[in-house]
């Protein structure tokens, strides 16, 4: 059986590194964050589970408390298993044509609601919100597997929806 990467996609902590979240991330290659991360030591801290690729959202500003995550990118693009993946925090931000470029994934955050959805052949995934409860949707983030270069994603609920 050919072997497989297993990738780790999270959005919208605004500052909160909830606990259930890093034995969520347990095995993963690489993590992927899309935005809106709140606090420069989420991201320190997931790196200690594995490499981190990191995109600013609409509260990330470039302020000197950021340090070296302060150039966060407003979109990102990476390959990983010879999938090629782009990120971006709001999908309506998105800036080009997912599937003329090429592209297996696009990977959004923003909206706080978790979706896998495939779309021309390009796999459009948001984790949710990892961090903070919004609504009355669910704490969620998503695993993101990807053998002989095809994408497939599971969304993961970290905390039901419902209550404050």
């Amino acid at each position: 059986m050919p072997s497989s990467t297993l990738i780790g996609v999270v959005s919208d902590t605004h500052g909160l590194l909830r606990p259930e979240l890093l034995p969520a991330l347990t095995g993963v290659s690489h993590i992927l964050h899309a935005g809106d991360v709140g606090d420069p030591g989420i991201l320190t801290k997931l790196a200690r589970v594995a490499p981190v690729t990191a995109i600013r959202g609409n509260i990330d500003g470039d302020t000197r408390a950021w340090g070296r995550w302060s150039m966060l990118a407003a979109t990102e693009m990476i390959e990983l298993a010879g999938c090629l993946i782009y990120m971006v925090h709001a999908l309506p931000d998105l800036d080009l044509n997912p599937q003329a470029a090429g592209i297996g994934v696009v990977i959004s955050g923003h909206s706080h609601q978790a979706s896998v959805e495939q779309r021309q052949g390009v796999l459009y995934l948001n984790p949710g919100s990892a961090g903070p409860r919004r609504f009355r949707l669910g704490i969620t983030c998503a695993l993101l597997r990807i053998q002989e270069a095809q994408p497939q994603a599971e969304i993961l609920t970290l905390v039901r929806g419902g209550g404050s």
